[in-house]
């Protein structure tokens, strides 16, 4: 008997144990993004996205509250008036007063309803005088962001998934973290409690720029520009997702907005600055094969190994690098167009977006390495030829 409590106390303490290890990997809300198990629209941090949740539940209420009279009296008629009480049916029509009734009542309903709509959708789409102007392009699969006016002005970067997070979602088993699919290189900034316009456009296909906390959702169309606003009210970071479905990674393009200080902005911008000055390249300077190859390593795990895998493999429909007849081919413009025109009707992306010495890089990273020990090297003047 002793034996058997000692078992049954063993088995007590390794659930219990076991409890408590899911409990402390267990999956917390995410503050400026999703909740465990959220039905409502988020608050938000911004008065715009306030208004459209108060919008959303006077609308709810109005809805539930039509939607209790009409059936309410409609039971309740079917139940107290039914035949088997011998109640008859009535005869009557064109009564005026009625008609008057389920005119003027539904009327009125849908005026209010649609003033209380129409002045926040006026507010949504009031993108005047704004403090920055940031234009986001979405990109198959990732964002680029361009400070066009205001406080950082000429800033532009790429916002892409981290590749810990893509690696985990390719092993099948991901760890249970609250930003799960939500953590980015590099986050889009801004001040807080400064009208941003966000332009929105496209490089290949339909994206949607989609921040739940700020209440801002607003498609990038290819060939077309369109543009909302947000004014964050309070610093701290706020996420979401391509709203529109862009293609087979589209769950690996989420947003992610960092929201500083007036004074701690004005020190990123500087620090952007001083960085992009130093990356600034010369198109015209030659490099030597080990530093192009050292740079262009850092350009393809940022942007290629995404779809051709780090070992150059690629899979599925995505073609290999390594030992690719195009990559291997002695005529290097073939690479570089496929570079900065995409093919194979936008399997493969168009990179025209990165610098010239980038593409030149990530073409000279993939010439030498692997089983493509080719020795060849594509200078940065060989893809600004290309461009023209």
């Amino acid at each position: 008997m002793n034996a058997l409590w000692r078992h049954a106390g063993q088995v007590s303490l390794a659930v219990g144990a076991s409890l408590a290890v899911q409990a402390a990997h267990a999956v917390n809300d995410l503050p400026g993004g999703p909740g465990v198990r959220q039905l409502d629209l988020p608050v938000g941090a911004s008065k715009m996205s306030a208004d459209l949740h108060s919008l959303h539940w006077i609308m709810m209420v109005i809805c539930t509250v039509i939607f209790l009279a009409v059936f309410g009296v409609m039971f309740y008629s079917i139940i107290k008036h039914r035949k088997s009480k011998g109640h008859k049916p009535a005869n009557f029509h064109e009564s005026v007063a009625v008609e008057i009734a389920w005119t003027i009542v539904p009327f009125v309903i849908v005026i209010g309803m649609g003033a209380m709509a129409t002045k926040t959708v006026v507010a949504q789409k009031d993108t005047t005088n704004a403090d920055l102007t940031i234009k986001a392009t979405g990109y198959q699969w990732k964002w680029g962001y361009d400070y066009l006016k205001g406080e950082g002005e000429g800033i532009a970067f790429l916002s892409t998934l981290d590749t810990s997070h893509r690696a985990m979602s390719d092993s099948g088993k991901p760890e249970a973290i609250d930003n799960y699919l939500l953590k980015v290189d590099n986050p889009l900034v801004v001040p807080v409690d400064k009208k941003i316009r966000i332009i929105t456009t496209a490089d290949d296909v339909i994206h949607a720029f989609m921040v739940p906390q700020f209440g801002i959702k607003q498609d990038a169309i290819p060939g077309f520009v369109r543009d909302t606003w947000f004014r964050a009210d309070k610093v701290g970071d706020f996420y979401g997702q391509c709203a529109e479905l862009c293609g087979k990674e589209h769950a690996y393009m989420p947003i992610h907005v960092k929201v500083l200080s007036a004074v701690d902005y004005s020190a990123w911008v500087d620090g952007e600055k001083k960085k992009l000055a130093a990356l600034a390249d010369d198109p015209a300077k030659v490099w030597k094969l080990d530093e192009l190859v050292a740079r262009g390593e850092k350009v393809y795990a940022a942007n290629c190994a995404a779809c051709h895998q780090a070992n150059g493999k690629g899979a599925g429909p995505i073609k290999a690098v390594d030992g690719s007849p195009v990559v291997l081919d002695a005529d290097k413009t073939r690479q570089i167009a496929v570079l900065l025109n995409g093919q194979n009707n936008g399997a493969m992306p168009a990179w025209k977006q990165l610098s010239d010495t980038e593409i030149a890089a990530v073409i000279t990273y993939t010439k030498n390495n692997w089983s493509n020990k080719t020795g060849q090297i594509v200078q940065p003047a060989d893809v600004v030829a290309a461009r023209k």
